[in-house]
C-alpha cells in the first residue's frame, strides 16, 4: 500500500498527462450554462468554454464539487493509500476546502490532510506538484504539509483582467462598492490577500500593469536564487508566449512555463486576463 495520495481540485489546471505522470488525483468543479452543468477538465475543455461563452447571453455560473463526490474519491483512494493530502483553491472564493473537511470527517479508512492553497490556478498547482514529488520520495502527510507551508511564504501571484465586472458580479472581488466602481475604468493589478481577491495597485493601462508585475517579479528573480514561475492567460496564448520569452532572456535562474485560466476561474475573470505567479525553489 502506498503511503500518501495527492489530490487537488480542477482549478489547479494541471494538464491531465502531468497528473497521470505524477500520480495526482483530481476532483472537478462545475461550470453551469443555463441548466446544463459541465465538470471542467472532464466534460468541457477550456477552448470549448471560451467559444460557448460567446454564444450565450448570460455568463455561466460555477459550483464546487459535491461532498458526495469528494467522499467517493477518498473512499476509493483508501483502498491503495494510508493518507491523503488534498490541495484546494482558496477558501475565500469557494467552499471546496470546507467540503473537503466535511468529507474527510465522514471517511475513516484514510487519514486526510486538507490544505487551503489560499489561491488558485497554477499557483495552487505548485502545491500539488510539490506534494506529489515528496509523496513519491516516501514523505508522510505531515512532512508534505510542512513543506507546502514553506512554499506559501515565498509564493506570489499577480494578475489583471480586461473587465472587472465579471469579478464584481460574481462577488469574488473583495472591497468597498465605491472603490470597485471607480476601478472599473482602469486596469488594476489584483492578488490574493487573506484568501480573497483584492486590488493590489490601480494602474491605467495593461502595458503599465505588466511592467509593474515584472518589477515585482524582479524583486525575487534578481536575487539569483532558483525561481519557478508560470505565465497564466485567459485565451491569450501568444501574449503569454511573448512574456515567457522575455523573462527567459532576462533571467537564467528562472524555470518558467505557461498555464491557463480554465472554465471555472475564467467565468469570474473573463477572457483576456493575464497573470504571473512564482515562488523561490
Amino acid at each position: 500500500m502506498k503511503k500518501v495520495a495527492v489530490i487537488t481540485d480542477s482549478t489547479a489546471y494541471i494538464p491531465e498527462v502531468v497528473r497521470h505522470e505524477q500520480d495526482i488525483h483530481m476532483v472537478p468543479l462545475n461550470v453551469v450554462f443555463d441548466e446544463q452543468s459541465f465538470q471542467e477538465e472532464i466534460d468541457i475543455e477550456t477552448d470549448d468554454f471560451y467559444q460557448k461563452v460567446k454564444q450565450v447571453d448570460e455568463l455561466p455560473k460555477t459550483s464546487q464539487p459535491s461532498i458526495g463526490l469528494i467522499t467517493e474519491t477518498l473512499e476509493s483512494l483508501a483502498n491503495d493509500y494510508e493518507q491523503a493530502v488534498f490541495v484546494t483553491l482558496s477558501s475565500g472564493i469557494s467552499g471546496t476546502y470546507q467540503s473537503v473537511l466535511t468529507a474527510a470527517s465522514m471517511v475513516d479508512a484514510i487519514d486526510v490532510h486538507a490544505f487551503d492553497s489560499e489561491i488558485s490556478c497554477m499557483a495552487q498547482g505548485y502545491y500539488a506538484l510539490e506534494a506529489a514529488e515528496l509523496a513519491e520520495k516516501g514523505e508522510n502527510a505531515a512532512k508534505i504539509i510542512e513543506r507546502l507551508d514553506e512554499i506559501k511564504q515565498s509564493l506570489r501571484a499577480y494578475f489583471m483582467v480586461d473587465d472587472l465586472s465579471h469579478l464584481h458580479r460574481g462577488g469574488r472581488l473583495n472591497g468597498a462598492q465605491a472603490l470597485v466602481g471607480s476601478m472599473l475604468q482602469v486596469k488594476p493589478i489584483l492578488h490574493f490577500e487573506d484568501t480573497k481577491i483584492v486590488p493590489f495597485e490601480k494602474i491605467r493601462t495593461q502595458k503599465k500593469a505588466l511592467k509593474r508585475i515584472f518589477q515585482l517579479f524582479d524583486e525575487d528573480a534578481s536575487t539569483k536564487v532558483p525561481v519557478v514561475a508560470t505565465v497564466i492567460h485567459a485565451n491569450r496564448e501568444e501574449q503569454a508566449k511573448r512574456i515567457k520569452q522575455q523573462l527567459e532572456e532576462q533571467y537564467d535562474n528562472v524555470e518558467i512555463d505557461i498555464s491557463y485560466f480554465g472554465p471555472v476561474i475564467a467565468t469570474h475573470l473573463g477572457e483576456g486576463a493575464i497573470g504571473l505567479t512564482w515562488y523561490k525553489k
